[in-house]
């Protein structure tokens, strides 16, 4: 499946994991459900990205490392529950893309992102 191959980029992940939490918060609100498990997860993922999105911030390689294989895990987690909520949507599905891609794993983050709602016809999916 087509995707993006670019290099760990943990500021640019951390963005995108405050992103999706408020996405889901706001989708939470109009939709008038409740997703504890996908909120609590989301909130973890922003949590552990959070002290790498000041890029003048330099982690070691272990250190990076060690976060992107963690994001991961809680990106998978999260897209399970998103999978078993109402609350999937194509912006929520490219976040979740966007958010492997930074992690070096755009390969699983354009399969995965579908699971999230993201529209296979996206203009925004690479060809």
């Amino acid at each position: 499946m087509a995707h993006f191959d670019i290099p760990l980029d943990l500021p640019h992940a951390s963005r995108l994991a405050d992103r999706i939490l408020n996405l889901i918060e706001r989708h939470t609100e109009e939709l008038g459900v409740e997703v504890p498990e996908a909120i609590d997860c989301a909130e973890r993922l922003t949590s552990l990205l959070f002290r790498f999105g000041d890029e003048e911030m330099t982690p070691t390689n272990s250190e990076s490392l060690q976060a992107r294989d963690e994001a991961a895990v809680l990106g998978r987690e999260l897209v399970t529950y998103l999978e078993a909520s109402p609350i999937k949507s194509d912006r929520l599905g490219q976040y979740v893309r966007n958010l492997f891609e930074c992690l070096e794993l755009g390969a699983e983050g354009a399969e995965i992102s579908l699971r999230a709602g993201e529209n296979p016809h996206s203009l925004q999916r690479p060809i």
